[in-house]
């Protein structure tokens, strides 16, 4: 599940890298939508039937808790400063 961090490489192709005034979900291609409803799907599909790796399911779980720490931490991020 530590390997799931690898999804941010994709912050790498965005002007600026890093900009705290911008949540990366939905702005990044491994961020976006679409991208998490196929982590979601990876939590739930039936692996020993099809013949498919377990490992999958924990790498869905991961990369669905990165999506919801990215969510969060934006959020509570422009909490605190509006605070200030």
């Amino acid at each position: 599940m530590f390997l799931t961090m690898l999804v941010d490489l994709d912050h790498l192709f965005a002007i600026p890298i890093f900009d705290p005034n911008r949540c990366s979900i939905g702005f990044h291609p491994l961020h976006s939508y679409w991208a998490i409803v196929v982590y979601l799907v990876m939590c739930f599909l039936p692996y020993k039937r099809w013949g498919l790796p377990w490992w999958l399911r924990a790498v869905g779980i991961g990369l669905l808790f990165h999506m919801i720490t990215d969510f969060q931490d934006y959020y509570l991020w422009r909490y605190l400063y509006s605070l200030v």
